[in-house]
């Protein structure tokens, strides 16, 4: 697109093929080095996007101004005192109004809070884009990020991999510019097989179109559009439907510039295997996709996305010898595992260091079968079901010394669950073994059973008890042993499972775990510590589906027990923003009132002089403390916060007509009780004053 004032730029910088991280990792970041660049050059832009595949790194901006605008702007200098000295600009002065264009006679002297200071007029013409691009995208272009960079031939400039042409187009017009020692152009390149020729581009539009044309999906979007169709296409075609992976559609889309499909195969044999490790062959070696038949059983058979489609044949061939071989290393694993009984190999955990001021994994075991007893026995589960957690919690950690899991980490617990399962262990506690690893990440379902969801709780709650207790606390992004994940694990369980659980007693159960080890923090600070780490993550797992002052009114009077703070937040959410913005300030005002409270209950204010409406405050306080005792048994957080709601406009109505702080001492001290009685008894359910904030 181009008029009289704008036109679009592409940037492309060609290179040998990047790493797929290093792909992804500069895509991201372009964007925002385009618009920071374009910013500091005052020129103004439709739209910036980035475009890119394993051999190029594309900058698309739309609708970029052809012309700065003019400057002017007011420029603080020196403070007076300084630029003359007995009447006479000093160098200070003259060096100032140097750097303005302008003679020391233009300055002016402008008071300010901290003194007198020389100020001046900066004025600039605004400049021509193609005069100011060449040095702007040069920049650019060096400032993307790589994992690592790399320099070649006698250049010293260092880049993901070897650039190998450079297009920087103004409209129609090429940008000159030199980077790595390459010149820019309007050739690109089509894909390396299927289209090797140069492409001469006319203009900056049209590119994602023009490449197309050259086998390139220059656009990560459509790219991945495709890939999918075609897979699913390809897996229909052999029979069966494709089994959905985003990370490997992600891992995919950045090693090739157009997605092709070649489906292979291996031998019916090597699905006696379980199904987790042959998708790990296929998967952490290979990239590949697996195929599930009509009865939704794995097929033997896989997806390979390639970059090119000339000669499948031979390719197929090569995949195949490879994922044969993979699927033989496994078959080999799994029978040696399968010898030994998983429980014969939990003494080996002792070999390996959980942590060097915690000891071993072996000894992790230990306190996590303890404390997942504790945990049942706190949260008053069955006697089987407690049983069932403390055997799975014994054999957890087991298939961590297997030859599966040593060659594939992804399936610690899977490998432990079949092995127990071929092994006879009872389905209930098997399965806890995979389970207790669960949630694996943030869109992870959490462990589906109450015995695994006790021993996915123990094992986060050891490690975070552990990890605070000897002083290996998060700082800032830094959190090397995922305990801000493991808080959000423990916490997203309990609430799942609908476990009212005090955090500060399984606190404590896990730190009594840690009898015999020497600990930094004692018990009291790291309940306390771990506490506020705790709630803080609760807070923001809340908010993400209730308002935050519902969330920040329960969790003052109810992080402990993550359950109950849910519920009551959820109450608090039932009221609209307008009410819980009323409660809010009549509580606060309430509240604040309350401090200077005497003792004593408050009596029904009777005399002259009495208003109205303080004796309809005093009816309708006790009518509330009765009703909120009702609901209160009835374990009803949502009528008891109604009814707090209904309740509000009458003590806004209170403050409007009736001076509390009365020169009167003895009606002052009745007016301060009853604040402190509605306060007291409507505080114990959330901390209304931070409603509305």
């Amino acid at each position: 697109m181009q008029s009289a004032t704008t036109s679009d730029l592409l940037f492309e910088i060609g290179c040998e093929e990047l790493p797929a991280s290093f792909v992804e990792r500069a895509l991201a970041a372009l964007p925002e080095l385009a618009q920071k660049k374009l910013a500091e050059l005052r020129l103004t832009a439709e739209g910036v996007r980035a475009l890119g595949t394993p051999r190029r790194l594309t900058l698309e901006v739309k609708g970029l101004a052809l012309q700065q605008p003019d400057l002017e702007e007011e420029v603080t200098g020196p403070p007076t005192k300084a630029a003359f000295k007995d009447g006479v600009p000093t160098k200070a002065a003259e060096a100032f109004a140097v750097k303005l264009g302008c003679g020391v006679a233009d300055l002016r002297r402008v008071e300010t809070p901290k003194g007198e200071y020389l100020v001046g007029t900066r004025r600039e013409a605004g400049r021509a884009a193609t005069a100011l691009l060449p040095d702007a995208l040069a920049a650019i272009a060096g400032a993307i990020p790589f994992r690592k960079s790399m320099r070649w031939g006698a250049g010293e400039t260092a880049f993901g991999r070897p650039i190998q042409w450079i297009v920087a187009l103004l409209g129609d017009e090429v940008v000159g510019l030199s980077f790595a020692g390459v010149e820019s152009g309007r050739h690109s390149r089509g894909h390396r097989f299927l289209a090797p020729t140069p492409i001469a581009l006319a203009s900056a539009s049209g590119y994602v179109e023009t490449l197309r044309a050259a086998h390139v999906l220059a656009d990560p979007e459509e790219r991945g559009r495709v890939m999918r169709e075609r897979l699913a296409q390809a897996a229909h075609e052999a029979g069966g439907a494709l089994i959905e992976d985003d990370f490997l559609v992600g891992e995919n889309l950045s090693l090739v510039e157009e997605p092709h499909v070649v489906c292979g195969g291996f031998e019916h044999e090597f699905l006696e295997l379980p199904e987790q490790v042959i998708l790990a062959v296929a998967k952490g070696h290979q990239r590949y996709f697996g195929i599930r038949g009509a009865d939704g059983k794995l097929m033997p058979r896989y997806l390979a996305v390639v970059n090119t489609a000339e000669s499948p044949a031979v390719i197929r061939l090569g995949n195949d010898r490879v994922m044969r071989a993979r699927l033989a290393d496994a078959r080999f694993f799994w029978n040696t595992d399968r010898a030994v009984p998983l429980a014969d190999r939990r003494t080996k955990l002792g070999g390996i260091v959980f942590q060097k001021k915690l000891g071993t994994v072996l000894a992790k075991a230990v306190r996590i079968e303890r404390l997942a007893r504790e945990l049942g026995l706190l949260l008053q589960l069955p006697e089987a079901t407690i049983g069932a957690a403390a055997s799975g919690a014994h054999l957890a950690k087991c298939d961590l010394v297997s030859l599966m899991v040593g060659e594939f980490p992804e399936l610690e617990g899977e490998m432990g669950t079949a092995y127990a399962a071929a092994q006879g262990v009872a389905p209930e506690v098997a399965t806890v073994i995979r389970e207790h690893y669960q949630p694996r990440g943030a869109g992870d379902s959490t462990a589906p059973s109450d015995a695994g969801a006790i021993v996915a709780v123990a094992d986060r709650l050891d490690t975070l008890v552990g990890c605070f207790a000897v002083g290996l606390v998060p700082t800032g992004a830094a959190d090397p042993y995922g305990l801000r994940r493991a808080t959000l694990g423990v916490l997203r369980t309990l609430l799942d499972r609908g476990f009212d659980l005090r955090l500060s007693a399984a606190f404590a159960a896990a730190y009594d775990g840690y009898e015999g080890t020497a600990l930094e923090l004692g018990r009291a600070d790291l309940l306390q510590k771990l506490g506020d780490f705790a709630a803080e993550r609760l807070k923001n797992l809340l908010a993400a589906d209730l308002p935050a002052d519902a969330c920040a009114a329960a969790l003052a009077i109810a992080a402990d027990r993550p359950l109950d703070t849910k519920a009551r937040a959820s109450a608090i959410a039932k009221l609209d923003a307008e009410t819980r913005a009323k409660v809010g300030e009549v509580f606060k005002r309430a509240t604040n009132i309350a401090e200077t409270a005497p003792a004593g209950a408050p009596a029904r204010p009777a005399g002259e002089g009495v208003h109205a409406s303080e004796t309809a405050l005093f009816d309708g306080y006790v009518a509330l403390a009765a009703e909120l005792g009702a609901l209160a048994k009835a374990g009803d957080y949502a009528g008891s916060f109604a009814a707090i709601g209904a309740f509000a406009p009458l003590l806004s109505r209170y403050f409007v007509d009736v001076f509390v702080m009365t020169d009167d001492l003895a009606v002052r001290d009745e007016r301060l009780r009853l604040m402190r009685a509605i306060s007291g008894s409507c505080g114990a359910l959330a901390k209304l004053e931070l409603l509305g904030g």
